[in-house]
């Protein structure tokens, strides 16, 4: 029971990593803030564990300002924040290459990864303020560190994640606050958010094939191999760590 006590708010919760990290934030004792555009399923994952269920387009600052009035109306005081809700662009119909690539997709997927990790940075602090302490985790990505000319809206976005972590865990420690704000880049996890990748069919396969063949461990990852991180940098085992970046990749990054 790591997180007993604590509040946890996960973004793009309904599914996924999201889904998988509300359940393991559930199963070590913290009361869990599911968010998400998906009512349907978001809804159902907040009653299955006995949480909380708010809707949020993490991009759309008055949902912000909403979700958070509600949480202090409810007595709820937030302790982590997960800002995990992102979008890749790609399976919009729209090229995203540096050459041909749409500003509008270009604007659609900063607005989710990017604006939605800025603005829940933003009301994070401000919620944790009162108390002085918490940790917000972004869910940036390997491609936040790497180039991606097939996806470059998205490694842009990631990357400023990356950056914008680092930020924030500055300026909270400057404004003496016990706020800690660390990034963390997983590489090829099998979630729906690579369905529009993958395909379906023997194409899949292939393209899986084709996806892991940079790295070492010559496989996808699952939302399972990542939550024990989160986890980690959740409670208070981690209180020493601010503005750091932790890799899971199946060692592609190691050379």
């Amino acid at each position: 029971m790591r997180l007993k006590h604590k509040t946890a708010l996960v973004t793009g919760a309904a599914r996924g990593l999201g889904a998988a990290i509300c359940r393991a934030f559930a199963a070590e004792g913290a009361q869990v803030v599911v968010t998400d555009v998906d009512e349907t399923a978001g809804a159902a994952l907040a009653a299955e564990l006995g949480g909380i269920w708010q809707r949020l387009d993490v991009g759309d600052e008055d949902n912000w300002i909403a979700v958070m009035a509600q949480l202090r109306e409810r007595g709820v005081a937030l302790d982590i924040l997960v800002n995990n809700a992102g979008v890749i662009g790609i399976g919009d119909g729209a090229p995203q290459d540096p050459e041909h690539g749409d500003l509008a997709s270009w604007h659609a997927v900063h607005r989710i990864n990017l604006d939605g990790t800025f603005l829940g940075c933003k009301y994070a602090i401000r919620a944790m303020r009162e108390r002085g302490r918490g940790s917000i985790i972004n869910m940036s990505s390997r491609a936040g560190l790497i180039g991606v000319p097939a996806a470059a809206a998205y490694a842009s976005s990631k990357a400023a994640v990356r950056n914008h972590t680092k930020t924030v865990a500055l300026y909270c420690a400057q404004q003496g606050l016990d706020i800690r704000c660390n990034s963390i880049h997983p590489g090829s996890i099998m979630t729906p958010l690579w369905d529009p990748v993958l395909g379906e069919g023997s194409a899949r396969e292939a393209a899986i094939t084709a996806f892991t063949a940079g790295t070492p461990m010559a496989r996808f990852g699952t939302p399972e191999e990542i939550t024990p991180l989160v986890v980690l940098l959740a409670s208070d085992e981690s209180t020493y760590t601010t503005g750091a970046e932790f890799h899971i990749d199946g060692g592609a990054l190691a050379g």
